[in-house]
Order: structure tokens, then sequence, then C-alpha cells
């Protein structure tokens, strides 16, 4: 797959499906995208291109092994997906952000709204599996925790072998998701606010 010259329905296809899947798994995509660039599986844009670097590849890989492990223990997961909001968001931007060079080159125009379809999809999906994940938590038992973690592995590798092989379908689906997790947001939402009233506070 070629990344370098992208018709326009695909950069946009790739930018929404690139900033979902850093919601979910960020170092892991970072370090499937670097290894598909390293052994010229994928052709990536300039500004990408640091993510096939070997010591890159090293971080990446160390990391992907971290998350997937923290994201099994309950508690655990919760603190991770906490921490990295401030990580994963502005990196799905970036990671949509670097596609401009595919289809226009250095377009400061293009480049910031595929930062803000990537950013926003990754927010999409980064706060419903935070969310749901500490609902989850909530429960004593270990198996939904991990269930809900496999589930969220096969969703993220079925998302990025789309991204790499199928653009556009990968689009469809990352869009179909997003509603998905729209859908799961406004639920918690409102279990929150049940639970803030029921003690009294007020939530408008």
């Amino acid at each position: 797959m070629d990344w370098t010259n992208l018709e326009l329905s695909h950069v946009l296809a790739l930018a929404a499906a690139l900033g979902f899947a850093s919601g979910f798994r960020l170092y892991a995509l970072l370090f499937v995208i670097g290894l598909a660039g390293f052994f010229d599986w994928l052709a990536l844009p300039d500004s990408m291109k640091l993510l096939a670097h070997p010591v890159i590849l090293t971080v990446t890989g160390t990391l992907t092994v971290v998350e997937l492990l923290a994201d099994k223990i309950p508690a655990i997961d919760s603190l991770w997906d906490s921490f990295h909001t401030f990580i994963r968001l502005p990196a799905g931007a970036a990671l949509a952000a670097g596609l401009a060079g595919s289809f226009i080159g250095d377009n400061a125009i293009v480049t910031a709204a595929l930062a803000l379809i990537g950013g926003t999809f990754a927010a999409t999906s980064h706060f419903a599996k935070t969310g749901v994940r500490a609902t989850i938590n909530t429960s004593p038992e270990p198996v939904s925790n991990w269930t809900a973690s496999v589930g969220e592995d096969v969703t993220w590798l079925t998302l990025v072998w789309l991204i790499v092989q199928h653009p556009l379908i990968a689009g469809v689906l990352t869009l179909a998701l997003a509603i998905l997790c729209l859908w799961a947001i406004r639920k918690l939402w409102r279990g929150l606010r049940g639970l803030w009233r029921r003690f009294g506070g007020k939530i408008p």
C-alpha cells in the first residue's frame, strides 16, 4: 500500500481510522505502522518515516507490551487510560495530520483539518473506552474486564488490518464504531447523572 500518493477519499478515511485506532491502542498502532514501513509493506509519507526507525520501533514495541499487560489488569487499566487522555488525543491528531503530504503537500489548511478529524475520532474512542472500562471495573470479578480487553484487541486488529489493506472500508467501519461509542458515552453520562441526582446533586 502506498501512502505517499492518495486520493482525497482515502486520506479522509485514513485520518478518521488512524485517529479512532489511536484512542484504543496507540502504541500498538505506532508499532504496526512503523513495522510495515520498515519492511516496505507500506510506503509512508515523509512525516511518518520516523516510525520505521529501529530505535522508535524498539520504544513503541516495548510500550505496546506494557499497554497490553496494563489493559488486562482491573483498576490499572483505568489509571492507564486516564493518564493517556493527554497522549492519545494529540497523537491521533498528529498521525492524521501526517497524511497531509500524501495528498496535497504541505498545505496548512489540509493539515489542520486532518488533525481535527484525527483528534475528534481519537477522543470519541478514548472516552468511550475509558468510561466503559471504568464502569466494568466496579464489578469485583475479572472476567468482564478481560472479555472487554480482548474484544478491544479484536476490534483494533480488524481496524488496523483494514487501514493497511482497505482504507475506504476502514473509514466506513470507523464511522460505525464512532456512532456506537457516542451512544455508549451518552448512556454513561445519563448513568452518572442519575447517580449524582440520587445523592442530592444536580447535573444539567
